[in-house]
């Protein structure tokens, strides 16, 4: 596939401490190019939650507009977004669907229409379905099929992992996304974007735990045999790091923040006891000398409580000491100095940082050489596994692209460089306006039209329905 046919796919990590927007297209070799990047801070999210919508919006905007700013030729219309938070729970399920065409090979459809029976599983009353997702199938009486497309059979079955989160959470996410005039194509677990980021088959054969460290809360996922056998959202990340160490020390939170960062270990015993960090005093107070150990002591508490969650979610799958892969940490808060030290220490397990430069072209890895990216590449990974398996089309569709001016698209490039290019007096702000508002008109051209086909589609539908019911009753 052309490089032109590949849809450009724009991922979304609305944090509690940063925004993060990413484009992203394969290249013939298969490898995503990062096309552009912007990054806001945060504000009006907790512990992945959204507590302001108009302080989230603002933010969003900035990270979209700042990723626009980073590729002039870039169209941003929709995004995939991470989604994590301590309403996020997870449950496992049993599905079995018997076949009506037993002559045939079983196909795609009929996974399709097994995934999709899972979506009347009994949930808790307020929670929606995020994602299903199928572990081992079973055909006829052969278990443990990994593909069972293309084998013969009567009665087909799987086990399931069914993601569920706050139907009003979702819905604030989903609202702070469309009054940034985006549209979400779908919401993903953030721990299930950062490992297809980090991962790579041996990983997935070996056995191993995805421990992403945010902001707001750290989130897990465990695969082993080849299969997502848990995930888990633990409610304490970096800034319950950054709280402990502004009460335990009476500093600032912008202080405690870059103390962490610029001095914090999560090791005491690595530690110079002898360093100490000078704070500037407040309204003509004397400076305050802080211990680098005393620092340290205070961070490698609160991540030795974060790696004893680990522990405890492991055991309950009985997984704690068959991970042979071990334990992959990303996330801004692997970024803390002897992390993998610790996590090995109390979990038992070898332990490495996860960076998301496993499937990125050669000339982006240096640059997305941080585990904090891990999730917006691993969105961006998630578009295309859509797109690949034909679950969401995205060519032709009107959604995001890149403006191409070659020999034969004159025309077009002289189009675009009417509505984008600024006039010689217009201001920064005047230009970023008048884009955006073209942008829009756009966006309702098209959205108008995707209404009349659906509509045109619906009518038939009904149409289909009604004929069926006539049959019935005669």
């Amino acid at each position: 596939m052309s490089k032109k046919e590949q849809p450009v796919i724009v991922g979304l990590d609305i944090g509690t401490t940063k925004v993060v927007a990413i484009a992203g297209r394969k290249n013939e070799f298969g490898k995503v190019e990062i096309l552009g990047v912007g990054r806001a801070d945060s504000a009006g999210v907790s512990h992945g939650v959204v507590m302001n919508i108009e302080q989230c919006i603002r933010s969003i905007e900035q990270a979209i507009e700042r990723c626009l700013l980073s590729n002039s030729n870039l169209e941003i219309k929709e995004v995939y977004v991470g989604i994590a938070g301590q309403h996020i729970k997870s449950l496992q399920t049993r599905g079995d669907r018997v076949r009506t065409n037993v002559e045939s090979e079983i196909s795609k459809e009929d996974i399709d229409l097994l995934v999709r029976d899972q979506y009347r599983t009994y949930i808790p009353a307020g929670d929606q379905i995020i994602d299903i997702i199928p572990q081992d199938f079973t055909v006829d009486s052969t278990a443990y099929v990994v593909d069972p497309i293309g084998m013969s059979g009567v009665k087909i079955g799987a086990n399931f992992h069914i993601i569920t989160g706050d139907r009003n959470a979702i819905r604030n996410i989903k609202r702070c996304v469309d009054k940034s005039r985006l549209v979400t194509r779908d919401l993903v677990l953030q721990p299930l974007a950062s490992a297809a980021a980090v991962m790579n088959d041996e990983d997935l054969e070996a056995g191993v735990a995805i421990v992403d460290i945010g902001g707001g809360t750290t989130d897990m996922a465990v695969f082993y045999d080849g299969i997502l056998k848990h995930t888990a959202v633990i409610p304490y990340a970096g800034v319950n790091i950054t709280n402990d160490i502004r009460n335990g020390l009476g500093v600032l939170r912008a202080q405690a923040e870059q103390m962490k960062v610029q001095f914090g270990t999560a090791l005491a015993e690595e530690a110079n006891g002898n360093a100490f960090i000078t704070i500037p005093g407040l309204r003509g107070l004397p400076h305050k000398e802080i211990s680098v150990k005393n620092l340290a002591h205070i961070i490698q508490a609160r991540m030795q409580e974060i790696l004893d969650y680990v522990v405890y979610h492991l055991k309950q799958i009985d997984l704690d000491k068959r991970l042979y892969g071990g334990i992959i940490l990303t996330g801004g808060g692997a970024q803390l100095k002897h992390v993998t030290q610790l996590t090995e220490f109390v979990t038992g397990l070898g332990a490495r940082i996860g960076y998301p430069n496993e499937h990125l072209a050669g000339g982006d890895k240096e640059a997305m050489m941080n585990p904090m990216y891990s999730t917006c590449i691993g969105l961006i990974l998630r578009g295309y596994d859509d797109f690949e398996n034909g679950k969401m089309r995205f060519a032709g569709e009107g959604g995001n692209y890149m403006h191409i001016p070659t020999d034969g698209l004159k025309e077009e490039v002289v189009e675009e460089e009417v509505v984008e290019t600024p006039e010689p007096e217009m201001t920064d702000d005047e230009a970023m306006e008048e884009r955006l508002e073209a942008n829009k008109q756009r966006a309702r051209k098209r959205n108008e039209n995707v209404k009349r086909l659906f509509d045109g589609l619906r009518g038939k539908f009904m149409k289909m329905f009604e004929d069926v019911e006539d049959h019935e009753i005669e």
